[in-house]
């Protein structure tokens, strides 16, 4: 796999050259051309000029191609892991973790190709019989961030071709190259020309909303910040397109007081340090039974502490850089102001000197009104806040405009779900630091998004349901 990609296969560009730089020593790693609107279009047109084809193709076809490209990216999954780490910063540990869950959801549609349902009933009243069907959405534009490069491509390109749809692939500039070798890798898994067209414009905007007036674009599928999904939604609104958001969150991490603290901690490290903070679905406020906070801020200060900042692919690395100077320093100034504010630093909470995107894993002990806590950090940094009670802890955690994941630690599992019920956030872990999973639906209340990806309700983001009424 070669990362000179400024030639590749469905990339719709003609522009000048975009560095990808690795954040963690500023190098060029490799150059793409960005897309014009010109570019864009053409990729419209592309995918409006295969979708009959391929939406006539068998779900049983569909699924194999599916299953070949899952086969080739475990089989490349190291090369794949590499390139990741290089543009995006992040360890290769981490790196190799997205392959192998980018790579399942390839596995997880090939399988739900030839299962959608329909339905076959009789009407209530016996005057006709009721017929459900699904059809294609139709021509998908799919918006992907930075943070995870692959996971982020398959879990929206896996549905799409399992249902029948063509789709037009907008990866983030920070991280392009991955998307380029997964649209290269389906192509050799033998899904046809014009089924998944890349585009790289930059600045995007423009390009994007002529995208989404195009009379050919049906449906929308955007992973990003709630910022930018909201301004896509008032697009959107003009034509009614389908939309489908997975937006920010600001998921909150509850230690009762009957929790196991070791348990807890490595919950805690897994959910704030992976992939180096920079997930919708970290741990981003930490709060936990007074009784028991001093101690558990105490471990994990020295279980954060003790991890190796390095290079990504730096052996032994357990923290790698974030993916740009601009997101790092981010990072910094939440953490001065919420010191401004009156946070006190445990370990951590000073920007390094030197070359690379890199900030320590920094844990604070800080109040409930600390502003800190009312921001997606998106870095290695945990704040640690007091409770008195579960429904403190409960009041504080839904106190927020997001409400994608919540985290819950308690020894006693009929508390944990009492707990878990009462949270308002699509998905809630249980004494667990992770648990996103290709089969089960991903996404959230309020303004963390709309719709889910994965599990059973996933393709149907892809797919319109149709209703006959006939005599039989």
């Amino acid at each position: 796999m070669s990362i000179d990609t400024a030639s590749h296969i469905g990339h719709r560009a003609s522009g000048t050259p975009h560095a990808v730089i690795d954040p963690s020593d500023g190098s060029v790693i490799g150059e793409i051309p960005i897309s014009s609107e010109a570019d864009c279009l053409d990729a419209v047109e592309t995918a409006a000029a295969a979708s009959a084809s391929f939406a006539a193709l068998s779900p049983r076809v569909r699924g194999e191609m599916l299953r070949r490209a899952y086969e080739l990216m475990t089989a490349e999954s190291e090369e794949l892991a590499r390139l990741v780490s290089r543009e995006n910063g992040k360890i290769l540990a981490d790196a190799r973790a997205e392959i192998a869950y980018a790579a399942e959801f390839f596995r997880w549609f090939s399988e739900e190709a030839v299962r959608i349902s329909g339905d076959f009933r009789l009407a209530p009243n016996g005057d006709k019989t009721i017929i459900v069907t699904h059809d294609p959405v139709g021509v998908s534009l799919l918006i992907t961030p930075w943070n995870f490069p692959a996971a982020m491509a398959t879990r929206k390109i896996g549905p799409a071709i399992a249902a029948g749809c063509t789709v037009i692939l907008k990866p983030a500039m920070e991280t392009p190259l991955t998307a380029l070798a997964i649209v290269d890798l389906l192509a050799r898994a033998g899904v046809p020309d014009g089924v998944v067209t890349i585009v790289t414009p930059s600045p995007a905007g423009l390009a994007v909303s002529r995208m989404l007036r195009d009379p050919r674009v049906r449906n929308l599928s955007f992973t990003g910040s709630t910022e930018v999904g909201r301004l896509l939604l008032k697009q959107a609104s003009d034509r009614v397109i389908r939309t489908s958001m997975e937006l920010g969150g600001n998921a909150p991490f509850i230690v009762l007081d009957d929790a196991d603290l070791d348990t807890a901690v490595a919950g805690a490290m897994i959910a704030k340090l992976r992939n180096g903070g920079a997930a919708c679905t970290a741990a981003n406020r930490f709060y936990v039974s007074r009784s028991i906070a001093e101690e558990f801020a105490r471990r994990l200060s020295a279980a954060m502490a003790s991890i190796r900042m390095a290079p990504g692919l730096t052996d032994g690395a357990g923290l790698g850089a974030s993916v740009s100077i601009g997101e790092r320093d981010k990072i910094a100034s939440l953490v001065d102001a919420s010191v401004a504010h009156g946070a006190v630093v445990l370990t951590g909470g000073v920007k390094p000197a030197g070359v690379g995107a890199f900030y320590p894993p920094t844990v604070l002990s800080l109040d409930a009104d600390n502003p800190i806590l009312a921001e997606e950090i998106f870095g290695p940094v945990a704040p640690v806040v007091a409770v008195d009670s579960d429904d403190e802890a409960i009041a504080l955690a839904n106190a927020s405009e997001f409400g994608l994941i919540s985290y819950v630690f308690s020894g006693d599992l009929a508390r944990c779900m009492r707990v878990a019920k009462s949270l308002e956030s699509g998905m809630v872990a249980v004494n667990k630091g992770v648990i996103s999973d290709p089969a089960a639906p991903f996404g959230g209340y309020k303004q963390s998004g709309l719709g889910r990806e994965g599990g059973f309700a996933g393709i149907h983001e892809f797919l319109e349901s149709k209703y006959i009424g006939v005599d039989i």
